[in-house]
């Protein structure tokens, strides 16, 4: 059971919040100031208990800072009702109060509450993840996220302006992209994404190594679900060598992308580094391409396909077939080579066929000869079809090519 709080106690405290912030603005304390604006992320405070022991904490802030009441009045009212799980109206006062910052904020002329306003950009997306919640639960439209964003691009047309302040865009723009993915929305970062790559005003290698690395990381997922993987395996292997070696969760998110992106350029991962970064449910998908095991691989999709698919990996996982298939006639040229080295370049259809009823796949000779154009059309194979004969002439040199880091 709480203590009891008496009015003065109650009235002191809430005094003492409004001069700290009063006082951070006042000596351009930025550190200050951002963790004084921190609502959601912040433990519950002696200044909970005090904001509900003194309702009448509006007139106060107003009387005490007039010129600052828009920002402390809703500030205030967006700590009580998140103390109290109200977490909507928690996300509508701190939205007034942001707003209220946003505009303090274009008008100092150097970036000192860089750090607060990054914490405000923070605050308002981990606010309304809450409130659409809360707000889903209760049959209402979960619109707050989406209003989140909307406030962000504010933020980010008042950073995104040369001069000092535009060093601080990319943190936002990372928040954005969280909200954009959240709400499935990834074609509202292409406008913020030209704004980065292409303004004058920018210059990518300026950004702190973090806000790089979780841009390059998000970009780098939007050109998976793209199929432009020779771009995605840049963005997210500058992310993973930018990343830092002590945060194997971040190491993990970036491997679970990158992973497809090297298996479909035909690079494998070695176990251990499933293992480190438990990412086990690759392991058969890659045992599957060294062996030319196609009923492994799909066995693989099938037993992992909602992870997969959550992921918005499944379809570059699937398109790897062709792979298999390309690993599957090399084996039957290995040994074809092995017990008549002159005919070793010649594989008839029915011998491919035979080799995945064994793998317990049924397909008639039409169905491999299709399979087999494709993997000469891909350049997964060098050769010829003998189409009477149904026989795969396979070229003298170099009948396998390697991808060496092109996709299929």
């Amino acid at each position: 059971m709480a203590a009891y709080l008496s009015m003065g106690e109650a009235h002191r405290r809430i005094g003492d919040y409004l001069s700290r912030v009063a006082n951070s603005i006042s000596s351009s304390d930025g550190a200050a100031l951002s963790s004084l604006l921190a609502v959601s992320s912040a433990p519950a405070s002696p200044l909970s208990d005090a904001l509900a022991a003194f309702p009448d904490f509006p007139r106060l802030a107003g009387d005490r800072f007039p010129h600052l009441a828009d920002l402390l009045v809703p500030l205030l009212r967006a700590i009580h009702s998140h103390s109290i799980h109200r977490f909507a109206d928690a996300y509508s006062s701190f939205e007034k109060a942001a707003s209220a910052f946003l505009q303090e904020f274009r008008n100092w002329e150097t970036p000192w509450a860089m750090e607060a306003m990054h914490t405000v950009a923070l605050e308002i997306r981990l606010l309304a993840e809450k409130a659409d919640r809360e707000l889903a639960t209760t049959g209402k439209n979960p619109d707050k996220l989406q209003a989140a964003g909307s406030f962000l691009m504010k933020v980010f047309g008042a950073l995104a302006v040369k001069g000092p302040k535009r060093i601080g865009a990319l943190y936002v723009t990372c928040q954005l992209f969280k909200i954009y993915f959240r709400l499935g929305t990834v074609n509202l970062c292409r406008s913020v994404i030209r704004s980065i790559e292409t303004a004058r005003n920018f210059d990518f290698e300026d950004f702190p190594v973090k806000d790089k690395v979780t841009y390059m990381y998000y970009t780098g997922r939007l050109e998976v679900f793209n199929e432009n993987f020779l771009v995605a395996d840049q963005k997210l292997t500058y992310a993973l060598m930018h990343c830092n070696p002590q945060s194997e969760s971040n190491l993990r998110k970036i491997l679970k992308f990158l992973i497809p992106v090297k298996l479909s350029i035909g690079v494998l991962p070695k176990r251990t580094l499933l293992e480190k970064y438990n990412l086990l449910e690759y392991a058969d998908v890659v045992t599957s391409l060294k062996r030319g095991d196609l009923r492994l691989l799909r066995q693989a999709l099938d037993r992992h396909e909602d992870q997969f698919l959550k992921s918005g990996v499944y379809l570059v996982l699937e398109k790897l077939e062709l792979q298999v298939y390309q690993r599957l006639v090399k084996k039957i040229h290995i040994i074809q080579r092995l017990k008549e080295p002159a005919k070793a370049h010649q594989i008839k259809l029915d011998v491919v066929v035979k080799a995945l009823k064994w793998l317990e796949i049924d397909m008639d000779v039409d169905e491999v000869e299709c399979i087999m154009a494709c993997l000469i059309y891909k350049n997964l194979i060098k050769g010829y079809f003998a189409h009477k004969s149904k026989v795969l002439v396979l070229s003298k040199q170099d009948p396998f090519p390697r991808l060496n880091g092109k996709p299929v």
